[in-house]
């Protein structure tokens, strides 16, 4: 283990305990918010073989092992996976056109907080987010905001990021749209993106507390805005559409 991964783990552990003393049961919303998670607790951390892996959507798990945060971090560093409810879902090297398109939201989103003096950050893939207080998850979305800057540490992320957008895949896609929603929706994110490349198309879940959760889909054509900042900030898909087209 790298002393930049040792680093990481430590500082990440101890966050977790500062920030989740009390609530070993619960994860972080917004503005240190708690929720209750429907995970057991409870599961000693175990040496990870090939067989733990899961590649692609349908493939499970065998060993019934249940991993932590620790063993996350006790894997090599070359080695990209994320950690969901305790299964490692091996992440592949993007394609160009989700790198671009991944990418293209980025600029526009950074270029808005910047020019507007803005208190929230963006990060682009990848960056450590631990959800929730339990110790089973780790996700690295495509794109995401974070305006509590007090979530924001060295390591990554701790608690929800207010936006994500995921860029789907067919190895990914319902990891994305199932698994991550689900998560996401309880860790107390605002706003869900997905593009789909080979659909053409956005869709965009609004996850507040007052919203139907009802998905809006769009082409990948005219602007959209991000509903975290009322309409100021309206990403314009005719560049993002124009990218996927000519790398697929």
């Amino acid at each position: 283990m790298g002393n930049e991964k040792k680093n990481a783990k430590e500082k990440g552990i101890d966050e977790r305990n500062r920030l989740c003393e009390g609530k070993s049961e619960e994860g972080i919303g917004e503005n240190g918010s708690s929720y209750t998670s429907d995970l057991q607790q409870e599961s000693p951390g175990s040496r990870v073989t090939e067989q733990d892996f899961i590649y692609g959507t349908e493939a499970r798990t065998e060993s019934g092992k249940k991993h932590t945060i620790e063993d996350y971090y006790a894997l090599p560093d070359d080695l990209r996976v994320e950690l969901i409810d305790g299964e490692f879902f091996i992440m592949n090297a993007p394609t160009s056109f989700h790198q671009l398109a991944a990418g293209e939201v980025y600029r526009q989103i950074q270029n808005f907080i910047r020019e507007n003096k803005g208190k929230c950050m963006a990060f682009i893939s990848p960056v450590d987010v631990r959800l929730d207080c339990d110790d089973y998850t780790m996700v690295q979305p495509d794109v995401i905001i974070v305006c509590d800057r007090e979530k924001i540490e060295r390591w990554g992320i701790m608690g929800a990021p207010d936006f994500v957008l995921e860029v789907l895949s067919p190895s990914t896609s319902r990891k994305d749209s199932v698994l991550k929603l689900k998560k996401y929706i309880n860790a107390g994110v605002k706003e869900y993106w997905m593009i789909d490349p080979d659909a053409m198309k956005l869709i965009v879940i609004n996850l507040t507390e007052h919203s139907e959760q009802t998905p809006e889909i769009y082409g990948l054509t005219g602007k959209v805005p991000i509903n975290l900042y009322e309409g100021r900030l309206q990403i314009d898909l005719d560049i993002v559409g124009e990218l996927i087209r000519e790398f697929s």
